[in-house]
C-alpha cells in the first residue's frame, strides 16, 4: 500500500469508533475532515492534545470541518479516554495500523536516544472533496490544534 501525499483522492476508509459504529470518511463528503494520529490514550501529550482539539471545536465547526482522533488502542480504551476528558469528537481504533501506514503516520523515531518503531503523531487535512489537502507528520501535542484551525480555510 503507498503512502497518500497531498493532492491524493482519499481510498475508501472505514474504521470502527468509540460511537459504537464503523466511522466511514465518506460519509463526510461536503465538510473537512481532520484526522490526528496519536500515540496512546491518557497520557500527558496525547491527553493534552486530544483536550486542545475539544476546546477548539467550536471554531472547527464554524468551518464546517469535522475531527477525529485516531490511535491503535482499543475501543474500550476509547471510550473511557473520551468520557474521562469529555471529549466531544469521535476516537477511531486502527489496531492493525494500516491506516496510519497510509498517512505515514507509523515509522522508525527517536525517544530517548534509540531508534524505535511507532506512531508518528501526523495531522491531516482532508478538503470536503476528498483530496488530502495537508499531511504535517512529526507534529508536537501542544499547540497542534490551533495550528491546524489554520491550515483549515
Amino acid at each position: 500500500m503507498k503512502t497518500l501525499k497531498e493532492g491524493d483522492s482519499l481510498p475508501e476508509i472505514k474504521l470502527p469508533s468509540d460511537l459504537g459504529r464503523d466511522v466511514s470518511l465518506s460519509e463526510f463528503k461536503g465538510k473537512k475532515v481532520v484526522l490526528y494520529f496519536y500515540p496512546k490514550d491518557d497520557t500527558p501529550g496525547c491527553t493534552k492534545q486530544a483536550c486542545e482539539f475539544r476546546d477548539l471545536q467550536g471554531s472547527f465547526d464554524k468551518k464546517k470541518t469535522i475531527v477525529l482522533g485516531v490511535s491503535r488502542d482499543p475501543l474500550e480504551s476509547h471510550q473511557a479516554f473520551r468520557k474521562k476528558y469529555n471529549l466531544n469528537f469521535p476516537l477511531l481504533s486502527d489496531a492493525d495500523k494500516k491506516i496510519h501506514e497510509l498517512f505515514g503516520a507509523w515509522g522508525e523515531k527517536m525517544m530517548y536516544g534509540k531508534t524505535t518503531v511507532g506512531v508518528l503523531r501526523t495531522t491531516v487535512v482532508i478538503d470536503e472533496k476528498g483530496i488530502v489537502q495537508s499531511i504535517k507528520r512529526g507534529v508536537k501535542a501542544e499547540g497542534n490544534a490551533e495550528k491546524t484551525l489554520e491550515l483549515v480555510s
